[in-house]
């Protein structure tokens, strides 16, 4: 491998960064300490028929453009060397500020990219096969509800029973709901089965069940309350669309 000096705009970067947002306080402190000292450790980077694939150290280049840089220092690395998909996959998974997003998003993109298998990944992560399979899914998430859970304000199990969800409103509420009240799976998931018993049984036969070990639907399907968010048979209850910012209005007027 050699060490070059290569322009950040000729390397290509994978459809993992791309989706996912390093808009953190580690970028800024990693872009002080580059401006102070320089780039320690290069990017490692594969070159393949001219083009340049950006392996490893995404947050330096991150960094990089903060300060306004054009060129990077690079390793580089030829399609024929063994070892690219280890330092990916090191560079990918095993990081301690990984979130559970950006974990998602590296399993499913050495998946479908780079074709690690299933059953490779799964041997990686000393885990199951099914378990790499709902990392996968996870992807495909609402928007919103991967923020939460991206942004740390949400687990990823609570998360997983609002993103079966498909009414875009109701989901919205009760993210917001769960978000300021810090609710656990099982509450998430009493809310999920509370929604599949106001849907057409068409509709409820198509929808994934809620992760393993939780509460089965309850004799009376029950939903929060916007104002005060505690649970009420859904009888009792009126669905009322609501915005996220007059849910707020509501509720600090009804704390006075």
């Amino acid at each position: 491998m050699e060490i070059k000096e290569i322009r950040i705009e000729d390397i290509v970067i994978g459809d993992y960064e791309q989706r996912v947002s390093y808009e953190d306080e580690e970028i800024g402190a990693l872009a002080s300490s580059i401006s102070r000292v320089g780039l320690i450790y290069p990017i490692i980077v594969c070159e393949d028929k001219g083009e340049l694939t950006l392996i490893e150290g995404h947050r330096r280049v991150l960094a990089h453009k903060m300060l306004g840089r054009h060129v990077i220092n690079c390793i580089v690395s030829g399609p024929d060397k063994p070892g690219s998909k280890e330092i990916s996959f090191a560079g990918n998974f095993f990081r301690k500020e990984l979130s559970q997003i950006e974990l998602a998003a590296a399993i499913s993109d050495a998946h479908e990219a780079d074709g690690i298998s299933i059953d490779e990944l799964a041997a990686g992560f000393h885990k199951s096969p099914h378990w790499i399979r709902e990392m996968i899914a996870v992807t495909n998430w609402p928007d919103e509800v991967q923020r939460a859970v991206h942004e740390r304000l949400l687990s990823l199990s609570a998360a997983s029973n609002l993103a079966v969800i498909t009414d875009e409103i109701y989901r919205g509420f009760l993210l917001d709901n769960a978000v300021l009240g810090g609710v656990t799976a099982r509450t998430t998931a009493s809310w999920l089965q509370a929604w599949r018993s106001m849907a057409s049984a068409e509709e409820a036969v198509k929808l994934g069940p809620a992760d393993q070990g939780q509460p089965r639907t309850p004799a009376v399907p029950q939903a929060p309350c916007f104002c005060c968010a505690q649970q009420f048979p859904v009888d009792q209850v009126s669905h009322v669309p609501v915005c996220g910012a007059c849910i707020q209005i509501l509720r600090k007027v009804g704390e006075v």
